[in-house]
């Protein structure tokens, strides 16, 4: 694909972390949930135009207090829900690789780099980012598709990607063409 963004490049897959309708409404910084879904929606749609593979991930709580991980409970905000193509994958902690088949799946995608967004920044995005780099995978964070639990928490999240070499970048860089 001549001219395309580095995002949509192929083997590039992105995967959006616990977007759910619950953690999008909760209190989150620097950005609101319903900000960080705006952008994680585009991108989203970006590399579904360009047939790029995109996986969600979800928590589901292990005991099946929150009603099992296809309970209402556990509904994608809509703006990013899973449409036919797209993965889904469900986990059970905080790392989105730690007791699934993420790693397979993305094998089997020919997965070579990582786009990654989602909430929060320092728990399931940031454990997730920390496996994927630590698995090889190139990985970009999209700083206006991820919030954290509190400022400080993002802050520390966002300084270890840095010291793990991730890209760290905005949608609209991400998704602009290059000259």
């Amino acid at each position: 694909m001549p001219n395309s963004p580095a995002a949509l490049t192929p083997g590039t897959v992105l995967v959006l972390v616990d977007l759910q309708q619950w953690i999008v409404s909760r209190p989150v910084a620097p950005l609101s949930g319903p900000e960080v879904v705006r952008s994680a929606a585009r991108l989203k749609t970006a590399f579904e135009a360009a047939g790029q593979p995109v996986v969600l991930v979800r928590y589901a709580r292990m005991d099946g207090s929150d009603g099992g991980p296809d309970s209402a409970f556990n509904r994608f905000a809509p703006e990013v829900a899973a449409r036919p193509g797209n993965e889904v994958v469900t986990k059970y902690g905080i790392d989105a690789f730690a007791g699934t088949d993420l790693a397979d799946r993305l094998n089997r995608l020919g997965a070579t780099d990582l786009v990654i967004a989602g909430i929060a920044t320092e728990y399931g995005v940031g454990e997730t980012v920390r496996t994927a780099v630590n698995l090889g995978y190139p990985t970009t964070v999209v700083e206006d598709a991820v919030a954290a639990l509190s400022p400080q928490g993002h802050t520390a999240a966002v300084d270890a990607f840095h010291r793990m070499g991730v890209t760290l970048t905005r949608t609209d860089p991400l998704l602009t063409p290059a000259a």
